[in-house]
């Protein structure tokens, strides 16, 4: 079963777009020439990060799903490229429902795509930005049983948030609306891992008029603080794995974990 009601809305071709530059680094071609002019910039290793990241997150929604895990809410989408979260936790439970989000109309123009459920589930879309946690917890609630377990997903998300903005206290605010049993799944860019790298992505962005805030293992971690981390732990994102086999050994720039709440 799909839900949500996605209209027709203005799309700024004219300013990148961090969910259009993530697109055209995994092979998609729902991107702008101004979005691509950035992602040439950057250096190389792009493509093999953000296909890195996208892994992690596969790994993360099976395992979870195979946990029983059954409700999904996914902050900052992106746009649709498959197999997408909610074709892998129904693959695993058929009956999984799951509710996305992200800020960019182009992803709300692709949703029709996106809200493809099986018919046992339920797949669900919301524009709105992280930076208004309760508007998107009103609309989940619409959609999930918060007296169940909830997997709350932010992938490469919240190093756009700046310091400025608060972004643990975002983060604290969705984890403390779930109920006990969650679970937080989270990928954020890593600082100190290749920082000439780091700095050079971040200067790029941000000469795009889009802030993009790197930050330490130490810094990341406090997303997760009071959680209980699940094995390996806070790792980079081509370490994460719980079921085997293990991912290729290779190196990383971000940082990844899932944590138990309550």
């Amino acid at each position: 079963m799909t839900t949500g009601n996605p209209g027709p809305r203005q799309i700024d071709t004219s300013k990148a777009h961090p969910a259009r530059i993530y697109d055209w680094m995994l092979g998609g071609k729902d991107n702008y020439p101004v979005d691509e002019e950035v992602a040439r910039k950057l250096p190389p290793g792009g493509r093999e990060a953000a296909t890195q990241n996208r892994a992690f997150m596969h790994r993360a929604a099976a395992w979870l799903a195979g946990q029983g895990v059954d409700q999904f809410l996914d902050i900052g989408t992106g746009i649709p490229t498959e197999p997408n979260l909610h074709q892998i936790v129904q693959g695993v439970l058929p009956s999984a429902k799951v509710v996305y989000t992200d800020n960019d109309p182009i992803v709300l123009r692709h949703a029709e795509a996106l809200l493809i459920s099986t018919p046992e589930g339920v797949t669900d879309y919301v524009e709105a930005d992280v930076r208004r946690p309760r508007e998107i917890l009103r609309h989940a609630r619409e959609v999930l049983d918060f007296e169940r377990p909830v997997a709350l997903s932010l992938i490469a998300l919240m190093h756009f948030i700046p310091d400025s903005e608060h972004p643990e206290d975002i983060v604290r605010e969705l984890v403390a609306a779930l109920p006990a049993g969650s679970y937080l799944v989270l990928s954020h860019a890593a600082l100190d891992l290749v920082p000439e790298v780091a700095e050079k992505v971040m200067g790029e962005y941000n000469k795009a008029g889009m802030s993009l805030r790197f930050r330490t293992r130490e810094e990341v971690a406090r997303f997760f603080a009071g959680l209980d981390l699940v094995e390996p732990g806070l790792v980079t994102t081509t370490e994460w794995f719980r079921t085997p086999p293990a991912p290729p050994a290779e190196d990383s720039g971000m940082y990844a974990g899932v944590a138990r709440i309550g």
